[in-house]
């Protein structure tokens, strides 16, 4: 195991949760937690980035034209 102290019930739960999951240590379950954990994280930023992408699909060329004729600078 890592060289964190920890108690021995979470020590007890961490190697019931390993042999469960099939893994050889604790280590490669707590990895294999933090990449799952990680991966979540991620897929819900694409969710927001796919969102964001959709709103900005939606915005018509021509309107972004007329907005730009209005800009008080050089385009």
């Amino acid at each position: 195991m890592t060289s964190v102290s920890v108690s021995y019930e979470v020590r007890r739960q961490l190697n019931t949760l390993r042999t469960m999951d099939g893994h050889r240590s604790v280590d490669s379950f707590l990895a294999d937690m933090i990449r799952a954990h990680k991966l979540g994280k991620m897929n819900g930023e694409l969710d927001k980035l796919r969102e964001l992408m959709k709103e900005v699909a939606d915005v018509s060329a021509e309107h972004l034209v007329q907005r730009l004729n209005l800009a008080p600078f050089k385009v």
